[in-house]
């Protein structure tokens, strides 16, 4: 196997000993490449391995600075690109199949490199790097430099790969990210742009996002102010506020696995959904692409969510994690599923070869297939992965061909020694712990991690047998050692146990016994010489108490198998005297020790410092713990912990450690001779090691980077090699004998157990009949299988149990009585009372299991007490806080009150008492307002004198009177009403004269001042209240005392009279008197107390004292007997004992009234007078406490009604004070919401100055890009202008040059001088153009250098002399090919000058598109702040106020009410009324001058009308004086004449006469108020068109500062398309305002002229009085 390296490690001893590597065995862990169309190449650990697809040779390139990181290939150069990990990692670049060293590439990068991608084009290299840069870098590799690099922190990248058809197109894709990177390129510099795809929803449909920047759609609110983004209200000001999103919109999206390019720079993405995505690579719009549904759709596999992706024509290749190859055939949008190949593992990679003849396949294990495309396509495995990393390793004896390989799985794998190739595998189906060969037969040892040691045949390395199976433990087989002589295998257990095996087959690998050491064991050695009858054996282990290691020496004779009884008792347990067994300690802990040959010095490697010591043992027998002490001591120059192993012959110790590196040290001196670093420690460093009988191979085992290494022997020989050689022969003699007899045993005895096994022809087969030949590795049986050492356990008991069966029958007899007596018993126990019943654990003859429940129980007991007082402490805990933030912390409690009669309750307001930090604040507001106030005052009266003063000036001619009524005049209330101060806390005498007018908070520090003042408001509010509620509270407790005391008397009165009423009894409510609520009463605990003996025993004799001290007094009081016995009790008869008074009978009455005597009806007289004179007491003290009660009763009640009335009242003025408060806690959520509006609209002012300074910056970065490109490319076209200048010159120069020789001969040569060279290109083969779905890929510069040899090399063949024309001079036509060559490299050169002018003018278009674009944000950022600024002035002046309004003022018809008052201006109400008082004044005087009018109209109508009816009689009478001398006839005085009622019908037509013309009066009456009402509303319009006149001349006046500020602004900016489209749109300003003057002159001259028209029309209404 051949191997490429840049140096040789290590020193070479005297001698020039030196190790390299034979071969390296490891399996990827990353992609597989393709070098070119034959050789595939992987990583694994330190190595690159390159496998030959045709002859599976591999060749060997190793990383010398450790683990190899990422790798990628360079197909067309044929190279291959890796970097190391390490601290500042490189990358190499190196030359195939050469393996030299082509360039090495240092970057910046940190940690490591996570990605590595060849362009097909050039020479560009991306990388790719992780935390913490995350940068991205485009090098020339070939002149190792970075030509742009990008950083984007926090971003991995899971692929990258460049566009196959467009090197300027890199593709990063992540789980959650798919960007596409253009590297643009002007002349030499590069540059990276990146645009993000905006991928789909998790279910496939896409989402409109919104713009976060400058949001087009937002609502406004015309109430609570502007609406800002949501980056604004969060309080972002820098870059995150263009990226930020709340959580709800938030979407889940699709999360790419993998891409690839199509030929027509589009993107194939796969999606873990399982959704497929097209990509166009211009424009980066995302579709969809539609899966087509089958009638028989794929069984068991409907969502493919592929790992891996490939490009073919027909659409992609792609697979998953379930074994299969899929074909995906895309036609438009749509796209098809069909299975391709099943592999029956999951497939982690695809890639085609260059001539897309194969396709490499690689599984997730590390095996590695090729498919051939063909008429009969073929599927060959490259690469057969072993299962898993490699385990252990070890040499089949003597060590020469073959060696075996363990994973953890239980794959048991034999080698071919020359060129690694694997023989056969054999399956366990048991994980594995560790694997040894014997050196005395042709077996194998493997354990297991149950405990088992399984033993393997393996004489024919082509077919390896299961033979034995020995269950030694159920604890994990740790360690497997051989003796030198192969007499014994020890086999060492986690539990700390070793067992010693018979290690020949022939014995059928007998059990001889176990000892017991340390658990954890280190290391297991042996020294077995040739010449000695014993083995003897050192065990390392940790001994953690004492913070050292212990080694622990025994013996094992050779005759041990012949007499194993002998030497280990019952339990199979070796005795300690017989085997000299030895324990010693050291002073530090060891990671490793070994025993010399020589048996009376042991080798160790420490495990916390960089030594290796060696010990020397006592020779002198000792009993105890023996301390060793170091007798040598050598620095190891390995870091890490380490092993020590001895060679064969026990004269080189060889060390490994978790550095990598392996030293083969000399046994005495221990200094390095040889030394190589075959793995790094990365990779954790070596696991294990072997080495060869004849030390001329050595196996390397990696811990975590799964390779193996074996290392030969260069330049070896001398004493060294003669030593070993001459041992090895020695021992192959020694153990021929007994490996033939072993070997020939093996082959004839042993039956194999069955297990798996693989065997290279089996290989080849169909893996169907390799499944169908798996079975399990044993039979299963009913009877659980025993390890060894519990059989020994069991037959030691059994012979002890048949030693001592007659005793143990006694005992069983005495056990049964014993338990029938215990049965009977608990029979009794049964039939007992309850109180006298034992409990069942109680009959437990168990002593040991009693005190064991019993401790069980006290142990609950106290976990249950416990848990209980953790309980009860959180819950007092929490009490505590809640009454010292509820109780503790409020100066005045809260408390209620109840009436007596009716359900009212009123509460007070309970108060935390005000930090000192508020009242330092109240105080400095109180102070500035104060000091406002003063100087306001101080203002008002400066500029009061100096009005007066202007007063006196100007009005020196103004009456007495006058001036006396100004100065009489009442000073106006300078505070607002309730209505405009929003609430109605001067009804608690609140001062609100330092408080600011709602119309005045404009700035941040009024609103914080005027909250502070609302809260002392709201403070003193509740102080007047509750300073009412205590004095309510203590009225209550008194007349509560009151009721009390009177009831005392009721009582008693009830008691006299002998009524059944119950006495009413008023009592404090628990939320009158809160304070109870912490108090618990006896009442209220239902529990019954635990009471104690001792306090039970005490309380009895307590009680029992004081009942015979009771008695005793009792006995001793015959004064109160005898008070009692003869005047019940008192000295003197009460009045209230008169109702119970009675006079009693004389003795004669008993007697009938017939036989009494006078005297006795003297007696009975008297008697009847006394019983009624007691009566009457009687019904008279009835009567007067009767009368007691009820006005007992009724005081009571009187009382506590007037309490309830006043306490009705304080409930109002409770509602009334809650208002209050409530209205001024409006007021401040008003206020704080305006701060917090105020505030996020400063947020948003400086988020768009600092995006306005970036996109400033950027303007400056793009403006400077232009210009450097426009320099550039002027430079450029210079140049391509010099070059094509020449090039004319050299085509008009031609003639000039050879203007010697004969015309003819010029224009031949002339044509000759035209003529150009035709290049043949290389056609692809059909098939291959068939296959290859990429064509022909755009030309590279290594193209570009092959095409000007090709032409160079075609005109060599032009200049040659045969193309000569007849008769032309040698000379001439050698001068002839000097100029055509020189005007062809000038036209090549003219080629690629203007391929890189076209590029740069490209660039140069796409730098101004990008300015463009910056300039746009720049004029839309300008425009968002005006609007913005205006948004915040129109905030800071639309002032919400609240304000307060009386029932009725605000009730509308069907609750329309209308919340839009965009129109409407707020003003005082008596203004209103002011201004309509006015009105209705005027107007009265108005009517009272019409009505004037009309009266002086009506008389001048009266005035004409007699004038014209004199004017008519005059006419008539002339007329009738004209008829009289006309005198003739007419019918009108044949009428006359003849009508007799001639006037009454003149009189009606006079009647009709007079209707029409009072019509007509009307009428014009009518016209003249028209014409009126007309003038009105012109004079208003007019009005109108003046106030907007002067409102647009205040406005130009503020857009002419407004536009000298901005053409400011502009003119810093020195933006020249801002300050040409500000000074435009002024212009049409000026032209539109210019228009609007021009209309209101014209509108002017209407108003005139209509003004003039009514003047006209009212003095035509109105007459003037003229002598006719």
């Amino acid at each position: 196997m051949a191997q490429g390296r840049e140096r040789e490690e290590g020193p070479s001893s005297a001698g020039g000993a030196n190790l390299s590597v034979r071969w390296v065995q490891g399996f990827p862990k990353q992609n597989v490449h393709f070098v070119n169309d034959k050789t595939i190449c992987y990583s694994s650990g330190n190595y690159v391995i390159f496998i030959n697809i045709e002859t599976k040779k591999k060749t060997v390139l190793q990383c010398i600075n450790g683990i190899v990181g990422v790798m990628a290939t360079n197909i067309p150069y044929e190279v291959v690109a890796f970097s190391d990990r390490r601290l500042k990692p490189l990358i190499y670049i190196y030359n195939f199949p050469g393996l030299t060293r082509r360039t090495k590439l240092k970057g910046n990068v940190l940690l490591d490199y996570t990605l590595l991608s060849f362009s097909y084009c050039g020479t560009y290299l991306a990388t790719y790097s992780s935390l913490p840069e995350f940068e991205l870098a485009l090098w020339n590799w070939e002149s190792n430099v970075i030509l742009c690099k990008k950083s984007q922190p926090g971003v991995d990248v899971s692929q990258m790969s460049f566009n196959p058809m467009n090197w300027h197109q890199l593709c990063l894709s992540s789980p959650s990210t798919v960007t596409v990177w253009t590297i643009e390129r002007s002349n030499q510099e590069h540059y990276f742009k990146a645009k993000s795809v905006k991928l789909p929803l998790e279910d496939g449909s896409f989402f409109d996002e919104t713009s976060v920047i400058f949001p087009t759609s937002m609502p406004k609110d015309p109430i609570y102010g502007p609406v800002l983004p949501l980056s604004a209200l969060a309080g972002l000001v820098n870059e995150e506020a263009e990226t930020f999103r709340p959580k709800d919109d938030l979407y889940p999206m699709l999360h790419p696995t993998v891409h690839c390019w199509t030929p027509t720079s589009d993107l194939y993405v796969g999606c873990e959904e399982g959704h497929l995505l097209m990509i166009n690579g211009d424009t980066l719009k995302v579709t969809v692409l539609n899966k087509m549904e089958e009638e028989e759709s794929i069984d068991r596999r409907n969502l493919i969510s592929p790992v891996t992706m490939v490009y073919q024509k027909e659409g992609v290749f792609a697979s998953g994690i379930d074994g299969f190859i899929y074909s995906y055939i895309i036609k438009d949008l749509n796209y098809k599923i069909e299975d391709f190949l099943e592999i029956e593992e999951p497939v982690e990679h695809l890639m085609f070869s260059p001539s897309y003849k194969m396709l490499l396949i690689q599984t997730d294990k590390g095996s590695v297939y090729i498919y051939t495309f063909g008429e009969e396509p073929n599927l060959d495995k490259v690469l057969d992965a072993c299962d898993g990393k490699f385990q252990a390793v070890d040499f089949i004896t003597p060590g020469t061909k073959h060696f075996m390989t363990l994973t953890h799985s239980g794959e048991v794998c034999v080698w071919w020694m020359e060129e690694c190739a694997c023989a056969s595998r054999i399956y366990l189906n048991n994980p594995t712990t560790t694997l040894a060969c014997s050196p005395s037969s042709l077996s194998a040892a493997v354990g297991t991690v149950d405990g088992s040691v399984h033993f393997l045949d393996v004489h024919d390395v082509e077919s390896p047998k299961a033979i034995h199976k020995a269950f030694l433990s159920e604890s994990s087989i740790s360690h497997l050692t051989y003796d030198q002589r192969g007499l014994y295998l020890l086999v060492g257990t986690s539990a700390g146990n070793i067992f010693v095996m018979n290690a020949r087959p022939s014995s059928l690998f007998q059990i001889l016994g176990f000892t017991e050491v340390g658990k954890d064991i280190l290391q297991i050695s042996t020294v077995s010489l040739l010449e000695k009858e014993r083995v003897k054996v050192l065990v390392l282990y940790p001994h953690p108490e004492a913070g050292r290691s212990r080694l622990e020496t025994f013996t094992l004779p050779r005759t041990l198998p012949e007499v194993p009884t002998t030497f280990a008792d019952e339990r199979g347990r070796l005795r300690d005297e017989f085997i000299h067994k030895n324990l010693y300690e050291m002073e530090h802990t060891l990671s490793s020790a070994v025993l010399e040959f020589q048996s009376n010095r042991i080798y160790g490697f420490c495990d916390q410092v960089p030594y290796i010591c060696s010990y020397l043992l006592p020779k002198k027998e000792h009993s105890g713990v023996y301390v060793l002490k170091p007798f040598q001591k050598v620095q190891s120059k390995h870091y890490g912990p380490g092993t020590l192993h001895l060679s064969s012959h026990g004269l080189w110790v060889i060390t490994i450690a978790k550095c990598g590196i392996l030293c083969v040290r000399d046994v005495f001196t221990l200094e390095t001779f040889a030394r190589c670093r075959s793995h790094s420690h990365q990779g954790h460093g070596i696991q294990s090691m072997r080495i060869s009988m004849d030390g001329q191979s050595i196996l390397v085992n990696g811990k975590d980077d799964g390779t193996l290494v074996c290392l030969k022997w260069k330049r070896f020989g001398g004493n060294s090699a003669a030593d070993i050689l001459e041992y090895f022969q020695q021992l192959s003699n020694y153990l021929s004998s007994t490996m033939e007899e072993e070997n020939d045993y093996l082959s004839k005895q042993i039956v194999p157990i069955d297990v798996e096994h693989d065997s290279e022809h089996a290989v080849s087969q169909n893996k169907s009949s390799v499944d169908s030949s798996q079975e399990e590795l044993y039979v299963a049986d009913n009877v659980k299988e025993i390890p060894w050492i519990q059989q020994k356990m069991q037959e030691a008991i059994k012979k002890e149990v048949k030693l001592f069966s007659q005793k143990r029958k006694e005992i069983k007899t005495r056990i049964r009585a014993l338990a029938k007596t215990i049965l009977d018993m608990m029979e009794e126990n049964e039939q007992v009372d309850d109180i006298a019943k034992l409990d069942q654990y109680e009959f437990g003859l168990d002593l040991e299991e009693l005190e064991r429940l019993h401790d069980e129980n006290e142990e609950e007991v106290a976990k249950m007490r416990k848990d209980v007082e953790m309980h009860n402490l959180a819950k007092s805990y929490l009490a505590e806080i809640i009454k010292e933030e509820c109780w503790n912390s409020m100066v005045v409690k809260g408390r209620a009150l109840k009436c007596f009669h009716i359900p009212y309750v009123v509460e007070n307001f309970p108060m935390k008492e005000r930090t000192a930090e508020e009242q330092e604040e109240l105080k400095r507001v109180l102070q500035q307002k104060k000091t406002e106030a003063e100087c306001l005052k101080l203002r008002k009266e400066i500029v009061e004198v100096q009005s007066a003063a202007a007063l006196v000036k100007k009005h020196h001619e103004e009456d007495d009177d006058e001036e006396e009524e100004e100065e009489n005049k009442p000073v106006k209330d300078t505070n607002l009403p309730n209505y405009l101060l929003g609430s109605l806390s001067t009804d608690f005498g609140a001062d609100i004269s330092l408080l600011s007018s709602q119309l005045e908070l404009h700035s941040r520090e009024e609103k914080v001042n005027q909250i502070i003042l609302l809260k002392d408001i709201i403070h003193k509010v509740k102080t007047v209240f509750n300073q009412e509620f205590d004095a309510a509270y203590k009225q209550k407790e008194s007349e509560v005392a009151r009721v009390k005391e009177r009831n005392i008397r009721i009582k008693e009165i009830i008691r006299d009279l002998d009524l059944d009423e119950t006495v009413w009894e008023p009592e404090f409510d628990d939320c009158e008197k809160p304070e109870r609520t912490f108090v618990v009463a006896s009442d209220e605990i239902k529990a019954h107390k635990h009471i104690k003996p001792w306090q039970k025993a005490k309380a009895e004799l307590t009680a029992t004292r004081e009942m015979e001290r009771w008695l005793q007094t009792r006995s001793t009081d015959t004064r109160r007997r005898a008070l009692m016995d003869m005047m019940g009790g008192v000295l003197e008869v009460k009045k209230e004992d008169i109702l119970k008074m009675a006079i009693p009978q004389p003795a004669f009455m008993a007697k009938p009234d017939a036989v009494w005597t006078e005297e006795e009806r003297k007696q009975f007289k008297d008697y009847e007078k006394k019983v009624k004179e007691l009566n009457e007491e009687r019904d008279k003290y009835r009567k007067s406490l009767e009368t007691e009660l009820k006005k007992l009763q009724n005081s009571i009640q009187e009382s506590t009604q007037n309490f309830d009335d006043h306490l009705k009242k304080l409930f109002e003025k409770r509602v009334k004070a809650e208002m209050v408060v409530n209205q001024e806690e409006l007021k401040i959520s008003n206020l704080v919401f305006s701060l917090l509006l105020d505030e996020e609209l400063s947020y948003r002012e400086t988020f768009l100055n600092n995006y306005l300074t970036r996109k400033q910056e950027e303007k400056s970065q793009a403006s400077e890009a232009i210009r450097k490109a426009r320099e550039e490319l002027d430079m450029c076209k210079e140049h391509y202008d010099n070059l094509l200048a020449e090039d004319k010159v050299l085509d008009r120069s031609f003639k000039k040059e050879f203007s010697e020789i004969p015309s003819h001969q010029v224009d031949i040569l002339y044509k000759l001088f035209k003529r150009r060279p035709r290049i043949h290109k290389q056609k692809p083969h059909s098939d291959t153009a068939s296959i290859v779905p990429f064509g022909e890929r755009p030309g590279s510069a290594k193209l570009n250098k092959e095409h000007l040899a090709q032409l160079m090399k075609a005109m060599d063949e032009l200049d040659n002399i045969t193309n000569m024309p007849e008769g032309l001079d040698p000379l001439v036509w050698d001068h002839f090919c000097i100029t055509r060559r020189a005007k062809v490299e000038n036209e090549q050169k003219v080629k690629q000058k203007a391929a890189g002018l076209v590029e740069m003018a490209a660039f140069l278009r796409r730098r101004v598109e990008d300015d463009e674009r910056v300039q746009q944000d720049i004029e839309r950022v300008f425009h968002e702040l005006v609007l913005l600024q205006d948004e915040k002035v129109r905030f800071q002046l639309d002032l919400m106020i609240q304000i307060l309004l009386k029932q009725g003022q605000v009730e509308l018809e069907n609750f329309q009410l209308i919340l839009e008052y965009s129109d409407a201006i707020l003003i005082n109400k008596n203004i209103i009324e002011d201004l309509n008082s006015v009105i209705r004044t005027q107007g009265q005087k108005k009517v009272a001058s019409m009505m004037e009018s009309k009266d002086v109209h009506k008389g001048i109508f009266q005035i004409e009308w007699e004038h014209k009816k004199m004017e008519m009689e005059m006419e008539d009478l002339n007329q009738k004086a004209w008829d009289i001398q006309m005198l003739f006839f007419s019918r009108d005085r044949q009428k006359y004449l003849n009508e007799p009622h001639y006037e009454t019908l003149i009189a009606i037509q006079i009647g009709i006469m007079e209707q029409t013309i009072d019509v007509l009066d009307k009428t014009h009456k009518k016209n003249v108020d028209n014409c009126k009402r007309l003038l009105k509303k012109l004079e208003k319009f007019s009005n109108q068109k003046d106030i907007a006149n002067h409102a647009l001349c205040c406005s130009l006046r503020e857009e002419l500062v407004a536009v000298s500020e901005r053409q400011g602004i502009c003119n810093a900016m020195g933006s020249k398309l801002t300050c040409e489209k500000i000074a435009k749109e002024r212009y049409e300003n000026m032209i539109q305002q210019q228009k609007l003057a021009n209309i209101s002159k014209q509108q002017a001259a209407q108003i005139s002229i209509l003004q003039a028209e009514v003047e006209r029309l009212r003095m035509k209404t109105f007459p003037a009085l003229v002598q006719m």
